[in-house]
């Protein structure tokens, strides 16, 4: 996905981006077991859990609370850091206290 800084981010493009998120936190070992550890999430619960409202956001709050794995996410992704937080303003938490407004 393209840079967006400075722009609104859709839904849709926030969504993607934390689906991206999710795909390097997957391909890295160390990264995926300190996000199963954090969440308690089986790995075999994330297709499941990938489902219901904040998992997203859990994501991106997880790659968001760490400065250097954001940075590499960044550099993998092409992703601008300000834009991965743009992106999580857009998803729900689990509570629908979020930015609905495009």
């Amino acid at each position: 996905m393209p840079t967006v800084t400075n722009q609104k981010v859709s839904r849709h493009d926030a969504e993607a981006t934390a689906i991206a998120a999710l795909g390097f936190v997957a391909s890295d070992g160390e990264l995926m077991g300190r996000f199963l550890a954090i969440t308690g999430i089986d790995p075999s619960q994330i297709r499941a859990a990938a489902g219901e409202p904040g998992f997203l956001a859990g994501v991106l709050d997880f790659v968001l609370a760490h400065e250097p794995t954001l940075m590499r996410f960044a550099e993998a992704s092409g992703h601008d850091p300000a834009d991965v937080m743009a992106a999580r303003r857009m998803l729900p938490t689990g509570d629908d206290r979020y930015e609905t407004s495009t």
